[in-house]
């Protein structure tokens, strides 16, 4: 296609109330996109959510219970987290139906692959950060990943 005629598509878009515009010419294709909304990907509602990061959980005051504050606080795990380095897909295997890189319980070494991060159809193998057992495996196999979202927890 002609360079002329495809910035005068692309002023076209941008001039008009359009979103988006596909032209097929001949073997070509050109898709041109304004403004592309945000993809929000919507996770499984979890029986218990989690407080922001910093924050103590509150106790709720049960009625006729005494119950210790400590017995109502989620458990943590000590440990050193490996985060994210990016957004994309986490996957635990090589391929589907293979056996997964690592398990709760396994040994690690610095260096050592222990997940792929899938990001614009690139399957980037992420490595452990430092020798250790893997004590938490915090993510399902599948599941969207942001940048610095926890992954794993090695101790």
């Amino acid at each position: 296609m002609d360079l002329r005629k495809l910035k005068t598509l692309i002023d076209l878009v941008s001039e008009s109330g359009i979103s988006e515009l596909e032209v097929t010419e001949g073997e070509g294709k050109v898709r041109i996109v304004k403004n592309a909304p945000p993809v929000y990907v919507q996770q499984a509602p979890t029986q218990y959510a989690q407080p922001p990061m910093g924050m103590a959980p509150a106790a709720a005051p049960l009625a006729g219970a005494d119950v210790p504050a400590a017995a109502l606080a989620p458990a943590v795990v000590a440990g050193h987290v490996v985060k994210s380095p990016m957004v994309g897909t986490f996957y635990r295997a090589p391929s589907p139906g293979a056996e997964a890189f690592v398990q709760v319980g396994d040994s690690v070494k610095e260096g050592q692959t222990i997940c792929i991060i899938e990001a614009m159809k690139l399957l980037n193998e992420i490595e452990c950060d430092m020798d250790g057992m893997v004590k938490e495996i915090l993510v399902e196999n599948g599941q969207a990943v942001e940048y610095g979202q926890p992954l794993f927890i090695v101790g």
